[in-house]
């Protein structure tokens, strides 16, 4: 399966997110802010990235786009996950560089078809 890279400031939002995929057979990175999250990123190149956008300091669209320009990381698909659900944020996470867009609570068949969908 999937190597997935959580990147989330909510401690309840990563648990459950890390609960369905290893229930699935994905294997999990995780880091807490957006900086963090390109460093994990650049260092341990998973398959897919699961990415809040409401962080503290460098927020998940930041990230996305950091990640999405940058020429190590930009063949890693981004699914943004994120409570954001107006058309605006969606369409700007879209320009930033993710590849999909969820918002929470998420379903659990959801995630999975998507991430199998990014990865196809």
């Amino acid at each position: 399966m999937a190597r997935v890279l959580i990147v989330d400031d909510s401690p309840t939002e990563t648990h459950k997110l890390t609960t369905m995929l290893e229930k699935n057979g994905h294997a999990l990175l995780t880091a807490t802010n957006g900086e963090a999250g390109v460093g994990v990123a650049r260092e341990h190149r998973p398959d897919v990235i699961l990415m809040d956008i409401v962080m503290p300091g460098l927020n998940g669209f930041q990230a996305t786009r950091q990640l999405s320009k940058n020429g190590d990381t930009s063949g890693i698909p981004i699914v943004i996950v994120t409570t954001k659900d107006q058309d605006t944020d969606r369409v700007w996470g879209m320009r930033q560089g993710a590849r999909a867009y969820l918002t929470k609570p998420v379903d659990e068949s959801k995630l999975l078809g998507t991430i199998e969908e990014v990865l196809a």
